[in-house]
């Protein structure tokens, strides 16, 4: 039996999840796997319901799951709580550090059906097939953080900090990574004003010699935000510190056309956590609007990075494929002669097509 934690959170993870959930049966249905579904509150749910963003059962939870499976947390609502109590900060960070999270993937596919919904043209996108590696768990989101009054109102600091060790778990997971696809790795940094993007390049100029066989490119993130946009082909897997990676894959994730149809994994630890890369959306909560596409993918991530079930994550891919290759959009892909559905009705038909397969 496998037990996977289930955390909806705020805003429409409590309409995208129970999508990836029906997936999941259904995958449990097809190939007999036994599934335990163990639902917790996060983020500004759990701090209205007890007070805090990340309570200790949640936690605990977590850390006695073989996987988690996370909606999407924070909004307005909770803007104003002292920093420690907002759901990002005092829920999200130490979630990932606490499962010992230092390796996010995004994976960045284009659907050839949706290549209309990009603003970019058809033949800058064709062919579009990106894994953005990010670390996870250090640079400036987990360093120290402070205000003090000056003459003339504050001053913030935000401390940017990265070890040779750090660097280096991620850098050889990137390099890993090219080697089962096409054998490219670019590494995204700063290394022309930060001191810890140059110890990055260092360490990854250090690395290359073990990964003759990778070809290895050294990009400024700056030049690598145009890059995506003016020709994202030419890469294949980037790898990039923390808040790098943070901006950059939700500039990849336009290249899809939508943000709902971006999956992560964060991984490194015994128990890894998948979620969609967008927000929680409260503009639309409610609404059976929101796409679960980036849910569901991130549930195929999930049996295959933390089951070990390659197949059935196969299987979940080729069902959302077939669901948008049959014309199935929810309303952020709406174009003329597409047969628009809610977010529930998407769920369903994923679910119903991985039984049929």
């Amino acid at each position: 039996m496998f037990k996977i934690a289930v955390l909806p959170g705020d805003g429409i993870g409590v309409e995208i999840v129970p999508q990836a959930v029906k997936a999941l049966q259904a995958i449990s249905e097809k190939y007999g796997h036994t599934f335990s579904f163990t639902e917790a509150l996060v983020g500004g749910a759990a701090y209205d319901a007890q007070g805090h963003p990340l309570p200790a059962a949640t936690l605990e939870l977590c850390k006695s799951s073989d996987a988690v499976l996370l909606g999407a947390i924070g909004g307005p609502k909770w803007d104003n709580l002292p920093v420690e109590l907002r759901p990002e900060l005092g829920a999200l960070l130490p979630l990932r550090k606490e499962l010992a999270l230092f390796a996010n993937l995004r994976p960045c596919i284009l659907f050839p059906p949706l290549m209309h919904a990009s603003t970019l043209k058809e033949e800058v996108l064709q062919g579009v097939d990106i894994l953005v590696i990010r670390e996870l768990t250090g640079g400036i989101y987990f360093g120290e953080k402070r205000r003090e009054k000056t003459a003339d109102g504050q001053k913030a600091t935000d401390v940017l900090t990265y070890s040779t060790y750090e660097i280096e778990r991620i850098v050889r997971f990137g390099f890993d990574a090219a080697r089962q696809r096409t054998g490219r790795l670019c590494s995204v940094d700063k290394a022309n004003v930060l001191e810890s993007s140059r110890l990055w390049r260092e360490t990854v100029m250090d690395l290359s010699p073990e990964y003759a066989d990778v070809e290895v490119t050294h990009m400024y993130v700056d030049n690598c935000s145009m890059q995506l946009i003016r020709n994202p082909r030419q890469f294949d897997v980037i790898v990039t510190e923390n808040m790098f990676g943070d901006i950059l894959t939700d500039e990849a994730s336009m290249l899809t056309g939508s943000i709902g149809m971006l999956p992560s994994a964060s991984i490194g630890g015994e128990v890894g956590l998948y979620e969609p890369a967008h927000g929680s959306a409260p503009d639309i909560a409610g609404q059976n609007k929101a796409n679960p596409v980036a849910t569901i993918l991130s549930a195929g991530m999930l049996l295959r990075y933390s089951l070990k079930l390659e197949k059935e994550a196969q299987v979940i891919e080729q069902a959302v494929h077939q669901v948008i290759d049959a014309g199935y959009r929810t309303p952020d892909l709406a174009q003329p002669g597409m047969k628009i559905l809610g977010t529930n009705e998407i769920g369903d038909l994923v679910a119903q097509t991985i039984l049929k397969g």
